[in-house]
C-alpha cells in the first residue's frame, strides 16, 4: 500500500484510531489542511472541529477538541485533548451540552468564565454538526 499513510488518533485516555488511509483532512488552528502519503514533515496545533479521512473510497469523520498533529512522509499522528468517532457521538447528549453552554454564555460576566462557556458551546455545536453530517 504505497499510497497510504498510517493514521493514528490518540487522547490521554486511549487510542481512538489506527489505520492505513488514503487522505486525512485536519482542522489546524491556521485552517484546514490535508495530508497524503509522502507529505513534508511538520507539526500543527489543532482547532476544535471535525477531521475526516478517506479509506478505500469511503469517508469517515471524527471530532477533535484541540491538540497537535505530527505529520511525516509515511504517518500522521493526532494527539488530541479529546476525540470521538462520528458514529460514537450521542446526539441527545451533545444537544444538552449545547443548551447548557448557551445558558452559561448568557449568564457569565467574568471574562474567563465567559470564554470557557464559549469554548464549551463551540465544542457542542461542532459535535452536533459532525454527527448530522456523518449520519
Amino acid at each position: 500500500m504505497a499510497d497510504t499513510i498510517k493514521f493514528e488518533v490518540v487522547t490521554p485516555d486511549q487510542l481512538i484510531l489506527s489505520e492505513d488511509v488514503d487522505y486525512v483532512g485536519v482542522p489546524g488552528i491556521q485552517g484546514q489542511f490535508g495530508v497524503l502519503s509522502n507529505h513534508i514533515p511538520f507539526l500543527s496545533a489543532l482547532a476544535v472541529g471535525s477531521l475526516y479521512y478517506r479509506k478505500d473510497g469511503q469517508v469517515k469523520y471524527l471530532f477533535v477538541s484541540g491538540g497537535f498533529a505530527e505529520v511525516s512522509p509515511d504517518s500522521l499522528t493526532i494527539l488530541a485533548e479529546s476525540a470521538e468517532k462520528a458514529e460514537d457521538i450521542d446526539l441527545t447528549r451533545a444537544q444538552k451540552a449545547k443548551e447548557r453552554a448557551e445558558e452559561r454564555v448568557q449568564r457569565e460576566k467574568d471574562r474567563i468564565e465567559f470564554a470557557q462557556a464559549q469554548v464549551a458551546l463551540r465544542r457542542a455545536i461542532e459535535r452536533i454538526n459532525l454527527k448530522e453530517k456523518a449520519g
